[in-house]
């Protein structure tokens, strides 16, 4: 690989495109090539505000220069006509293979954090992707598993036996000192289910929001319960002095998405340091065999007939969901209207994270339809705005912990090369729910750390720049 000469660079070059803003552009003094210039496109950075045609020079992973000149790169990627924004960060994001990677970067995503469920071992979770991954990546410690761990639970998921179970003193405790050790070893902050464990009582929630926030960082949580769940989920963090991030605003606000998003809204007002998001789609996807189906039995007939078995594309009756909550696997739930999906993800408190895995096609498409439905179709978001929510928000909700995410989620000089770049007039999802796994079009160029992992639409494949993403306490 190319490795140009050593260089010092200089301010030369000054670009205004508003009153209040101005790029200052780096510009090689010794006139040395970059790694790769990305050529004639327009660049948006949401957090600088920066909207211009302008070149980007790309230098050992890094941006190094932001110009309206030409730069000379050993490779030049001409971006004529398209959008060039950073990376797509996902806060949420339970594909962590190979196959899902590959559909996170035909996405436009950069780097996907599972930060709701986690993992009850840190430590194994990041040995398992050593040596890179296309995208960057990272996990958070997760209650659910250590819980079940700290209760002798050899199903350490959402469907063990003792989510159902209130823990003991000793086990409350071990479950908290096993947090601690994730966090110790790099996990991104604590992950909650407590839609998936009844069992845990608030009082044991709050006592691991304390802990989360003893050590300065952030709960991610599936809360359970409503409106009245997010009050007493609210008044825990709160009572705790915990930060909190409530995840997929749409689906556990449901029809009564206004309301909830009016209680996040009033936290915030309150200086409480909450945050949410929202995924574009009116349908979930869990695991058949989670408490949340405890009460499978006692629903009549036509509710069974919005779940939908991800495996066939059927739906379901009373007889088949008896048969594969016995199987387990995966289920999606229709129901959600558009209105509802319209509300949160154009919502001003709403950063955009995908819940994704494999299956829905909000694991393949969640960016795309965004930018596509929303912003180019309806005219619901902003460009710019939409661009906020998938770049700089998570961006800033982590970097207090997570220094990488110091220079990710924004393209200037001196920020990791992570860039997404794609067409504004075709970009769309293409996932269904019966085939949740076509790519998205429009994704024309992703960078991740300064390389190409999609080259003109298509994965480059054999390359495998991603890199660990974690935290550090305080």
């Amino acid at each position: 690989m190319y490795q140009p000469p050593f260089c010092i660079y200089s301010r030369r070059h000054l670009l205004f495109w508003s009153v209040s803003i101005v790029l200052f552009a780096s510009i090689s003094a010794c006139g040395a090539d970059y790694d790769t210039v990305i050529q004639g496109g327009r660049v948006m950075d949401p957090e600088s505000g920066l909207d211009s045609v302008v070149n980007i020079g790309i230098l050992e992973g890094q941006v190094r220069a932001i110009s309206g000149d030409n730069l000379d790169g050993s490779q030049v990627i001409d971006a004529t006509g398209l959008i060039v924004a950073p990376g797509f960060v996902d806060l949420h994001r339970h594909g962590q293979s190979e196959r899902a990677y590959r559909l996170q970067v035909q996405d436009g995503v950069t780097t996907g954090l599972e930060l709701e469920i986690g993992t009850p071992n840190a430590a194994i979770w990041y040995a398992e992707r050593e040596g890179g991954q296309l995208v960057n990546y990272g996990v958070s410690i997760g209650h659910i598993g250590v819980r079940a761990k700290a209760m002798g639970d050899s199903v350490l998921g959402s469907g063990g036996i003792t989510a159902r179970q209130q823990s003991s003193p000793d086990q409350i405790s071990e479950t908290e000192q096993l947090i601690r050790e994730g966090l110790a070893q790099g996990a991104i902050g604590v992950g909650f289910g407590t839609a998936y464990t009844p069992g845990a009582t608030m009082d044991e929630v709050e006592r691991m929001f304390s802990v989360a926030a003893d050590l300065g960082v952030t709960a991610f949580v599936h809360m359970r319960g409503g409106l009245e769940g997010l009050d007493s989920t609210l008044t825990a963090a709160n009572n705790a002095a915990a930060s909190l991030h409530i995840v997929h605003a749409n689906s556990s606000g449901g029809g009564n998405i206004l309301e909830f998003l009016e209680m996040i809204q009033m936290a915030q007002d309150e200086g409480r340091d909450v945050t949410t998001e929202a995924y574009p789609y009116g349908a979930s996807q869990t695991g058949i065999q989670s408490a949340l189906f405890d009460d499978w039995e006692s629903w009549d007939d036509e509710r069974f007939e919005r779940h939908q078995w991800v495996r066939t594309g059927e739906r379901l009756n009373r007889e088949t969901f008896s048969k594969y909550r016995e199987e387990g696997g995966s289920v999606i739930i229709h129901g959600r209207t558009e209105e509802m999906t319209l509300a949160a993800v154009t919502s001003p408190l709403t950063i955009i994270a995908s819940d994704g895995g494999t299956g829905h096609p909000r694991g393949a498409g969640t960016f795309a339809r965004i930018l596509g439905r929303y912003v180019r179709e309806q005219g619901a978001l902003e460009l710019m705005d939409a661009l906020a929510r998938m770049t700089i928000l998570p961006t800033l909700r982590l970097e207090e912990f997570v220094p990488a995410m110091k220079t990710k989620g924004r393209i200037r000089v001196g920020s990791d090369a992570d860039i997404t770049i794609f067409d504004p007039e075709t970009v769309i999802d293409r996932a269904t729910y019966l085939e949740g796994s076509l790519t998205s079009d429009g994704i024309e160029y992703v960078l991740v750390n300064g390389i190409p992992v999609v080259y003109e639409g298509e994965i480059a494949e054999g390359v495998r720049p991603g890199k660990a993403i974690k935290a550090e306490m305080n």
